[in-house]
């Protein structure tokens, strides 16, 4: 058995940190990931993406806010406002982040147009179902009770034809939605 002479344990002293400093320092990657073009520019823009949705989102919980007034009063004029505010947030909202919050974009302007429908407006909430259906093309939400939304405001709407029974079968709307149009269609008849 040997024992370390003191010559090298003083080397291993010395370059045994210098050692450890470089096998670090080479681990780390001193690039940014940020290519040509993608400087302050890139930052600038994502920060203004950010702070748009930011300001959307506000917007939209003090829709919701008035929503759930309208709710609780029964009152179509807070359900216009709440719509009227989407409407708003939406338009306000610029072009490039558009993209970020879809689903929560689509869940918005879906409330505004129920919204519209509940406050009495019924032509501003078809005006905005063609829109909703033109800027999110191919999308829909679920209801509670699991029908499409599309569908159900379709209907109530009259975009769809509400006398035909069959259409109903085929439609993705809720039992309690098709039962009554079905006794409606049955008193206008008898």
């Amino acid at each position: 058995m040997t024992f370390p002479t003191a010559r090298s344990i003083s080397f291993s002293r010395r370059f045994l940190p210098v050692l450890a400093a470089g096998a670090i320092l080479s681990a780390c990657n001193f690039t940014t990931g940020a290519t040509v073009g993608e400087g302050i520019g890139y930052r600038e823009a994502r920060f203004a993406e950010i702070s748009a949705m930011r300001a959307y989102r506000d917007c939209v919980d003090e829709a919701v806010e008035l929503d759930a007034q309208a709710r609780k009063e029964g009152s179509a004029a807070r359900y216009l406002a709440s719509a009227r505010l989407i409407e708003k947030c939406e338009s306000e909202l610029a072009a490039g982040p558009a993209r970020a919050g879809e689903d929560e974009r689509l869940r918005a302007y879906a409330l505004g147009i129920q919204n519209f429908f509940k406050g009495g407006d019924v032509a501003r909430a078809q005006e905005n179902l063609a829109k909703l259906e033109k800027s999110f093309p191919g999308k829909d939400l679920l209801l509670a009770d699991g029908s499409s939304f599309l569908d159900t405001m379709s209907v109530l709407l009259g975009k769809a034809d509400r006398s035909s029974v069959g259409q109903f079968s085929v439609a993705n709307v809720g039992t309690d939605l098709k039962s009554e149009l079905r006794r409606v269609r049955y008193w206008k008849k008898n």
